[in-house]
């Protein structure tokens, strides 16, 4: 028998959702066509075959979440040895000859740290029995260890709140990537306001603000940097590539734009717009999705002036806007109405100074008010 394995759909997500199997099992499939599609935390992917050959079993139905390079088909043995993934998902696709049960450890693959999970056989045998996923129970033996006291107390105190909603797909995904960053981040937020009374009327806030961001990042490259916080190591990035926070039913989404210093305000409101209609009908290409080194959250568009934010790593920083509005202030020694956009800085003070983190907000402010 074949096994083949979840691969890695896209910078190194530990886990996808079952949305729909096109296939089933008895199936005779060829190499490249598509077996199901599978959502991750940034997108909606169509899996295709490694080979061809028959489907002996699939591991999981419609909405489960399989572990990436968890067993998720097994095909009848061929002769022929499993061929490489010809670009179709990103990574590779992974094969194997033993079949593992789902609550397995699989030996000889990378696990990221961030999302390994410290349990015994045992305690992985009954967490499989009650239903529970352990990335969600903490652990409280030695080291963060899992242990079998952890997952009964975790599934009795879940039973109180039987008929809520288990989170799925964006949602669990997002969940999951704030508690880590909750777990790992140290975070300091500035806020301060950019009076910009002398845009015009018709002016493209959110692309002059994009622009002010790539200005400030020039000056002050420490805020765009990719930080190892396990080697306490940053790496700067020759280019900005903005992540910008998208509200959608399903949750939060982040699509990128790459390279903003070198889009014309034009170019960066097109790309705005291709983002933001993309990700709410979840038609963004995995790529898409992937590589940025700051993120923009212009919560303001609903309400809310300032607000402390959530650096997901390895970037070190997001700035967030909030809603714009008209206050009574001093200018130029008298009392005038201005309009003044309100913003937050929030960084991971374990790779930015204070110094850097001002310096910066500054910058962004400084450009959106000449």
């Amino acid at each position: 028998m074949k096994i083949f394995n979840l691969p890695d759909l896209g910078e190194g997500l530990a886990e996808a959702e079952i949305r729909e199997w096109f296939v089933k099992v008895g199936d005779t499939v060829k190499e490249d066509q598509p077996l199901l599609s599978m959502e991750t935390a940034k997108a909606v992917v169509d899996v295709p075959s490694p080979y061809s050959g028959e489907i002996k079993k699939l591991y999981g139905q419609n909405g489960d979440t399989i572990q990436t390079h968890a067993p998720l088909i097994e095909f009848v043995s061929q002769d022929a040895p499993l061929k490489k993934d010809k670009g179709t998902v990103v990574g590779n696709l992974e094969e194997s000859e033993t079949i593992l049960d789902e609550g397995d450890v699989i030996v000889g693959v990378p696990q990221k740290t961030s999302t390994t999970i410290k349990a015994m056989p045992a305690v992985r045998m009954l967490a499989k029995q009650l239903d529970v996923d352990l990335t969600l129970v903490q652990g409280s033996g030695a080291g963060g260890q899992i242990t079998a006291k952890d997952v009964k107390e975790y599934v009795q105190g879940s039973s109180s709140t039987s008929t809520g909603e288990a989170l799925k797909g964006v949602r669990h995904a997002m969940a999951k990537a704030m508690a880590d960053s909750h777990k790992e981040v140290v975070p300091i937020t500035l806020s301060d306001d950019a009076d910009i009374t002398n845009f015009p009327a018709d002016a493209d806030f959110t692309a002059h603000l994009i622009q002010a961001i790539a200005k400030a990042a020039e000056i002050e490259p420490a805020i765009n940097v990719s930080f190892n916080g396990k080697k306490l190591e940053r790496q700067f990035n020759s280019n900005t590539n903005l992540g910008l926070a998208v509200d959608t039913k399903e949750g939060l989404l982040v699509p990128v734009i790459k390279d903003i210093a070198n889009k014309s305000k034009e170019e960066l409101r097109t790309e705005i717009n291709h983002l933001k209609n993309g990700a709410k009908d979840r038609s963004l290409k995995p790529e898409e999705l992937q590589g940025a080194t700051f993120t923009l959250s212009n919560f303001g568009v609903f309400a809310g002036k300032y607000a402390t934010l959530v650096v997901v790593p390895p970037q070190v920083a997001i700035l967030g806007c909030g809603k714009i509005r008209e206050v009574a202030k001093v200018h130029e020694g008298s009392v005038k109405v201005r309009k003044i956009a309100p913003l937050s800085l929030s960084c991971d003070h374990r790779a930015v100074t204070g110094g850097e983190a001002t310096r910066f907000l500054a910058a962004v402010i400084q450009h959106l008010e000449s």
